[in-house]
């Protein structure tokens, strides 16, 4: 703070005195920084939903002229069995790919900080968080063929391992029997998954104070009550992020359904977005397929904006908690 003398001897304090006249923040210059994200989340997103919206409103086979037909295509998608059918096999892809790699997720990363990074080095803990984070950097066509390889009924690798260890009578087509199809794709995407929330609480555990740890080794906890009391309540906010993507990502999966199963066999691993896929292009009802995926959409905003509502909260009640 300076402290200034002004022409009648008043003394006047602030920040900065300034001898000059008042200098004006450019704002208006920032303003030109954000207009192109702005055109090109209006041109890529927002353009696009509302031209998907106006045509789920007609009966259109994708050529010729639509024909306007309302709330048609949104009546018949509430009597659509097929539909809900793929909207609770998203219910399970959310438990592979958000809930299950969250809870494993958070275990490794505290093993990894807190363990492992202390008794074998920070180089062994970033080696083994490059491993578990590999599935995530490999694109999801190649996963999908390697994985179609490893699960192949005749002459596949489980089934090829399952016969060496003596346990030939647990060999299945696991991709297409009707009964494991959902659950072979589950465990794929449990294995893709996990590595984007163990590098993102990884991440976290980084600003978490280090006295805390060490006040608790002293009062004679363990690890898991090291893990329980602070390593838990410290990364709220990064676990409601990564709940919030990682449901996002279950529930607009195509890529890894599209190369496994293809929404088979029987429509067992069809999921919304796929369904949505097919009735567009395949059995070319535009209209109705358009109908699927504005659902979709809607959808998934509500739950974005549960998320970051949650995520606000757990950063407010963290910073009332430091003041």
């Amino acid at each position: 703070m300076t402290v200034a003398v002004d022409k009648r001897g008043g003394r006047v304090t602030g920040k900065q005195a300034h001898a000059g006249p008042p200098r004006h923040r450019p704002r208006d210059s920032y303003a030109l920084f954000l207009l192109p994200g702005v055109l090109a989340f209006l041109a890529v997103i927002v353009l696009p939903f509302l031209m998907n919206t106006g045509v789920s409103f007609t009966d259109w086979q994708g050529v010729g002229s639509p024909s306007w037909s309302g709330l048609a295509n949104y009546r018949e998608l509430m009597d659509d069995s097929e539909f809900w059918a793929s909207f609770r096999h998203s219910l399970f892809m959310v438990v592979a790919m958000a809930l299950v790699p969250t809870a494993i997720g958070l275990v490794l990363a505290a093993a990894l900080f807190d363990y492992v990074g202390k008794h074998f080095g920070s180089k062994t803990a970033a080696v083994l968080r490059a491993c578990f984070y590999l599935p995530q950097v490999l694109p999801i066509a190649v996963a999908g063929i390697v994985w179609s390889w490893i699960l192949a009924p005749d002459n596949g690798s489980l089934n090829e391992l399952l016969r060496a260890i003596g346990l030939g009578s647990w060999q299945q087509d696991w991709l297409g029997d009707p009964d494991l199809a959902l659950y072979s794709v589950m465990g794929v995407m449990v294995w893709v998954q996990i590595g984007f929330p163990l590098v993102v609480f990884m991440a976290g555990l980084q600003r978490v104070d280090p006295q805390l740890y060490e006040a608790a080794e002293l009062d004679g906890a363990g690890w898991w009550r090291r893990f329980w009391h602070i390593t838990l309540p410290q990364i709220r906010p990064e676990t409601y992020v990564v709940l919030t993507w990682c449901t996002i990502a279950a529930l607009k999966v195509f890529g890894a359904v599209y190369v496994l199963t293809k929404g088979g066999p029987g429509g067992a691993t069809n999921v919304p977005s796929y369904f949505s896929f097919t009735t567009f292009f395949e059995k070319t009802q535009v209209g109705y397929g358009a109908a699927i995926s504005t659902v979709l959409t809607v959808i998934i905003l509500a739950l974005s904006l549960v998320g970051l509502k949650l995520q606000t909260r757990a950063e407010d009640a963290e910073e009332g908690t430091r003041a």
